[in-house]
């Protein structure tokens, strides 16, 4: 590609796909060929997914798997899960299978609210800021009514306001800080919508106001956080040392044992917390996805989560007292299970479904156990028989495909592989020596 191009967004999908195959591919169509393979033959249906982004030319397939079993608050649940990194649905299913037997998951929605900010820039003086405030607040709150009105009717809406001096964070930063109850809804749209009618109520008030020694505070910008720390789930589970058993010729007091001290590893040492943390998002961020709901989202209010008193630390927490077991964890997790993608994807929706079309506490507590219910799975495996050897097991199958084995081949290779990790050397000298006889 040596020059732009122009009306890009204009062309027709074909005229699109046309483009990048003359401009970075020297006009072979095998890379269309792959492009239109994956377009659905239900024109309508692919109409629906081709305007869920812009400059669309395909689609990009996530497996859609299930992890049965799983007990939470007594209840039987099914999770529908979409990812596509091996062994991640196979590794919650088999925690749900551990705790099916010893009780299964607890949990407990700590609070559901969420928050946005209009930011402000304001070089005078600190009273003349809160007098001004003084002043605005009623007419702030009554300029939101009509947009408050319909989620207030659900039993949400603005919960506060206040006006946040944080001057001594950077010169002349104010903000006005406001909380919010969206229920049912991620509220991305609500809350951004009531803040910049805020900012414009504001800017109005501002010019009447006649008590600023400089010039009118300045509205920089409205904007929802995806921080959400008082937007939390707990979720544990837990059980006497003597039901954990044996695992893997590990007796249950010294699993518990290792398995605390896994945990404390990763709540003291960040490069261990980093991927401790990641794997507990495989098991969140496929229910996420899966449901429709924004895990670019979810990952930053968790991370920044993991980090509020100044350290990154693991997000769970393992104990033995009394002779019994438990771990558990806080989420920050806002979801929603009506708008969005949610309403639209016909995949997401049956997600919905699955789960018996929760409310979002009930998804809030489905995704918490699934991201539990995968790190307890991880460290099963690293205090006993090390991670890679079920992963590598789990991954046979891509490394089955890049190696070139026919059906009949697979089969006699994941065969002679049963008590053996496999690696890419190993299969492709095995697979030789099968070829050769």
């Amino acid at each position: 590609m040596n020059v732009p191009v122009i009306g890009f967004s204009k062309l027709s999908k074909t005229e699109k796909v046309n483009w990048l195959v003359t401009a970075y591919f020297n006009g072979d169509t095998t890379a269309s060929d792959i492009i239109t393979r994956y377009w659905n033959d239900d024109k309508k249906l692919q109409e629906l997914h081709d305007g869920f982004s812009e400059n669309t030319i395909t689609n990009y397939y996530f497996p859609f798997g299930l992890a049965p079993n799983f007990l939470i608050d007594d209840k039987l649940v099914t999770i529908p899960m979409a990812i596509e990194e091996s062994s991640v649905v196979a590794a919650a299913s088999k925690a749900a299978k551990f705790w099916l037997e010893r009780g299964g998951f607890k949990t407990q929605i700590k609070s559901t609210i969420k928050s946005g900010q209009v930011h402000l820039m304001y070089h005078g003086l600190n009273s003349e800021m809160e007098a001004f405030y003084a002043f605005a607040k009623a007419d702030l709150l009554q300029s939101i009514q009509s947009i408050n009105a319909s989620m207030k009717k659900r039993g949400g809406g603005l919960q506060s306001l206040e006006l946040v001096n944080k001057t001594e964070n950077l010169d002349g930063y104010y903000q006005l800080h406001a909380t919010f109850e969206t229920k049912d809804a991620m509220g991305a749209n609500f809350i951004n919508t009531t803040l910049e009618q805020l900012a414009t109520t504001f800017r109005e008030k501002a010019t009447e106001f006649k008590g600023f020694s400089s010039d009118a505070p300045e509205v920089i910008m409205s904007i929802l956080s995806n921080y959400v720390p008082q937007c939390v789930v707990n979720v544990s589970v837990s059980c006497k040392i003597d039901e954990i058993g044996t695992i893997n010729g590990v007796s249950g007091a010294d699993f518990a044992r290792k398995f605390t001290r896994a945990v404390d590893i990763a709540t003291v040492e960040p490069y261990r917390a980093v991927t401790h943390n990641k794997g507990i998002m495989n098991g969140i961020d496929a229910v996420v996805i899966a449901t429709g709901n924004d895990f670019r989202a979810v990952e930053a209010g968790v991370h920044a989560y993991a980090s509020r008193d100044g350290q990154y630390r693991s997000l769970t927490r393992a104990r033995v007292e009394n002779d019994t077991f438990t771990f558990e964890a806080d989420f920050p997790l806002a979801l929603g299970t009506v708008g969005g993608l949610t309403s639209l994807h016909p995949l997401s929706k049956l997600a919905m479904r699955i789960l018996g079309n929760p409310s979002a506490e009930d998804l809030m507590k489905v995704t918490a156990v699934c991201g539990l219910a995968q790190n307890f799975a991880a460290l099963h495996s690293l205090v006993t028989t090390g991670i890679q050897a079920g992963h590598m097991k789990m991954h046979i199958v891509n490394m089955l495909e890049q190696i070139g084995a026919n059906d009949a081949e697979k089969a006699q290779l994941k065969q002679a592989f049963q008590d053996k990790t496999p690696s890419f050397s190993a299969l492709r000298e095995t697979l030789d020596g099968m070829r050769k006889k």
